[in-house]
């Protein structure tokens, strides 16, 4: 079996995932099993200038707040801001701390300098702006999607005015505090107020569609393209903030599956501006369901971007998983022999992807056994996975950096 196993294993190049499917996928996505890890992004980075000079991407998706990323993105494209600015504005969970995003935002800088706007590569995060202790407000995207429409179509057409807006919001801090994660009673989720502003982000969007072709020539297609991002991102956040106040036991549920829906969304609207490689943990880019305790709850389970994006694109949607083999500073040893990653790691090289549906064809109808995590932090490889995943990409030893 070692040498058949042997034989799915190529390097971590882009000529070789491309072999391993059918044609360029639309989205290619690259999971990563735990997040912070600079040799894992080192990873991303390298395959993301392969792919750019080898097989024409031009955009690279991280799952980070997507209205944080507009700040990346005009830095990337016209200079906009400084590098340390945007490393602190431009990422949300922590992101811009990280050496190798920092190195990524640099490079692309280089890359667009004096290309023309149709040669430039583009940044996108395409998380919803939300962070583990709550959502942020809607105010900005509302207003900048509002602004937008005033400026562009008869005010006579708009529902609203700036200034009921305003007003219906009230202050960002009703809708910030972190405190309604765990007391869904402080939520403002489902005043009055919100559900008024949930109809108007519906109407604005609806009217931002209407008039797509005025819109497009009397603007551009980048400005067109920006306003959608606000209008999904405006009734995406309403949603959540109402099923923040929700009591019952399915609240956590319908929020861990408006978050992957945010994120599925955003992902639709760059494969149309595709080819794009997308970066995120594997979790949100898998074809399957995705599942997760916390705290007292039962087990969640909620469909995946991956499999929703997977559904309505095809075969242009490919994946490919990330495993590793050990990453010390976290407690996460040498990978048990009966695991895919025990496997894998008697291997003589450090990193490789792995043609996954052969290797599970090699493993049998018996699959090996899944690896348990001492870290909370990193999730294991589902063995049941494999057939499912394009490639695997296996990283033997996480040093600490």
């Amino acid at each position: 079996m070692a040498s058949d196993i042997k034989d799915t294993v190529h390097a971590v190049e882009a000529a070789a995932v491309m072999r391993l499917l059918p044609a360029r996928p639309r989205l290619l996505a690259l999971g990563e099993p735990t997040h912070g890890q600079d040799p894992l992004l080192d990873l991303r980075n390298d395959l993301f200038r392969q792919l750019v000079e080898q097989e024409g991407y031009r955009t690279i998706a991280i799952e980070s707040d997507c209205v944080a990323g507009l700040i990346v993105d005009d830095y990337v494209t016209a200079g906009t801001g400084t590098l340390d600015d945007v490393m602190e504005r431009g990422f949300s969970h922590g992101f811009g701390a990280s050496t190798a995003n920092r190195e990524l935002v640099r490079w692309v800088r280089a890359y667009n300098a004096g290309r023309p706007a149709s040669g430039q590569l583009r940044f996108a995060g395409f998380d919803g702006p939300l962070e583990i202790t709550g959502a942020a407000s809607p105010r900005q995207v509302l207003t900048a999607l509002h602004g937008y429409l005033a400026t562009w179509v008869d005010p006579d057409l708009l529902p609203c005015t700036a200034e009921a807006l305003d007003q219906l919001l009230g202050t960002d801090e009703r809708w910030t505090d972190p405190a309604v994660m765990t007391d869904p009673s402080r939520s403002v989720g489902r005043s009055p107020e919100a559900r008024e502003l949930r109809l108007l982000a519906d109407d604005l969007e609806a009217l931002l569609h209407a008039h797509t072709p005025h819109l497009i020539a009397a603007t551009s297609r980048d400005a067109w393209d920006r306003a959608c991002l606000y209008g999904r991102t405006a009734t995406g956040l309403l949603r959540y903030h109402f099923w923040m106040a929700d009591t019952s036991p399915s609240r956590m549920t319908h929020l861990l599956g408006i978050r992957d829906q945010m994120m599925a969304d955003n992902l639709l609207a760059l494969a149309d501006r595709g080819p794009a490689l997308v970066h995120a943990h594997n979790a949100h880019l898998q074809r399957h369901k995705s599942s997760m305790r916390m705290w007292d709850h039962p087990l969640l389970e909620w469909w995946s971007a991956g499999a929703i994006v997977s559904a309505r694109l095809g075969e242009e949607y490919a994946v490919l998983a990330t495993a590793l083999g050990s990453m010390r500073h976290r407690e996460v040893g040498t990978p048990p022999a009966d695991t895919v990653e025990g496997l894998l790691y008697t291997l003589p090289e450090d990193r490789y992807v792995v043609d996954a549906p052969r290797l599970a064809t090699v493993l049998g109808d018996t699959p090996p056994a899944a690896r348990v995590s001492p870290w909370f932090g990193y999730a294991p490889l589902d063995p049941a996975h494999l057939a499912d995943t394009d490639g695997l990409v296996f990283v033997k030893d996480v040093p600490q950096t």
